[in-house]
């Protein structure tokens, strides 16, 4: 087996116990090692790491904004955006490794039922524009959906559309032009349920905020969001 990463064969030991860690990883050891998860401290909140369970000042500002107060129940992300992390991304979003979302599925298994009450919630993913969705050939937050869909028999809701004008990508854009925009987001139907919000990074927030704010004025008692990275 190789890693999915580096492609370096995966040398070990053959056991049941190694079988099952290689199969479930599909990372070798060099590279598994790089990723940092995110801790059980963390801001209760958005879900970053922090140093002891608490309120970050992120999310002390959010609940100061009138219009985006009480719009996200919470958010859980699974890693810290280090270094490895950002290449992973990288290569997987940007230069089309579509298999390494395969990376993601074990810690995904185990961590959504201790984060969400997975059985009455519907997964929607954060949308891409036409225009970014054709220059990538996929949208990863809807790749995370099925990953989740598949696990636990959800339904998929892609009921979020990005209005063409907002296919600036955010990483282009300061920390201030990522906080001072209207909401890019059409909701093309009502849903009355809970919904758990998909995306990959988790940065300012503004993303999530402006998705789950449309859910609520159409109906949505409780909305969640899960990232794979904060």
């Amino acid at each position: 087996m190789n890693c999915l990463y580096c492609q370096e064969v995966i040398e070990q030991h053959v056991t049941w116990s190694t079988l099952f860690q290689a199969n479930r990883t599909r990372l070798c050891e060099p590279c598994a090692d790089q990723i940092e998860k995110i801790s059980s401290a963390i801001c209760q909140r958005c879900g970053r790491a922090m140093k002891e369970n608490s309120i970050c000042q992120d999310c002390e500002q959010w609940d100061k904004t009138a219009d985006f107060q009480h719009v996200l129940t919470y958010n859980r992300s699974l890693y810290c955006y280090n270094e490895f992390m950002q290449e992973v991304i990288t290569k997987w979003k940007y230069r089309g490794d579509y298999q390494l979302r395969e990376i993601f599925q074990h810690d995904i298994d185990i961590s959504l039922p201790t984060f969400f009450p997975i059985k009455d919630i519907t997964i929607v993913p954060i949308p891409l524009t036409e225009e970014r969705l054709y220059e990538r050939a996929f949208n990863q937050s809807e790749a995370i959906a099925e990953m989740i869909a598949k696990k636990w028999n959800r339904p998929i809701e892609t009921i979020l559309k990005r209005k063409a004008q907002f296919s600036e990508k955010q990483s282009k854009k300061s920390r201030k032009e990522r906080l001072n925009t209207t909401n890019p987001f059409l909701l093309t139907k009502s849903l009355e349920k809970e919904v758990l919000l998909v995306d990959d990074i988790y940065t300012t927030g503004m993303t999530i905020h402006h998705a789950a704010k449309q859910l609520k004025a159409a109906g949505c008692p409780k909305v969640y969001s899960f990232t794979l990275i904060r």
